[in-house]
């Protein structure tokens, strides 16, 4: 499975952007797919997810800021993200899912950097 991100970019506190990753190459079902980030210093973190169901699950720190979507027949997941704060800056990964095979991908990242 490859996952190709994209969407990254530079941005001023406040502003917006939106991130895509598109899945290829899968024989079986995807289920759940979703957006981690790693800012500097720090460990890989859970930003949100999204199951094919359409449950969803959020870090708190963006809830009410960031809203996750899914195009199912396209394999595509997207990552809305307003009113973006300096701590945001991150490279954000997509991952998917696929409980056939029990394995998690991720795709290589995207970078995320909003000024002040």
């Amino acid at each position: 499975v490859q996952l190709v991100e994209s969407g990254g970019g530079l941005v001023l506190a406040g502003g917006s952007l939106r991130l895509s990753c598109a899945a290829s190459g899968s024989r079986f079902s995807i289920d759940s797919m979703g957006w981690y980030r790693r800012a500097p210093g720090n460990e890989r973190e859970l930003v949100a997810t999204l199951t094919s169901a359409g449950t969803t699950n959020y870090a708190d720190s963006v809830k009410g800021r960031f809203t996750i979507s899914r195009d199912n027949a396209k394999n595509t997941v997207y990552l809305q993200m307003n009113s973006l704060k300096p701590e945001d800056t991150a490279v954000y990964y997509c991952n998917a899912w696929v409980p056939v095979l029990a394995q998690t991908y991720w795709g290589q990242g995207t970078q995320v950097a909003v000024s002040s």
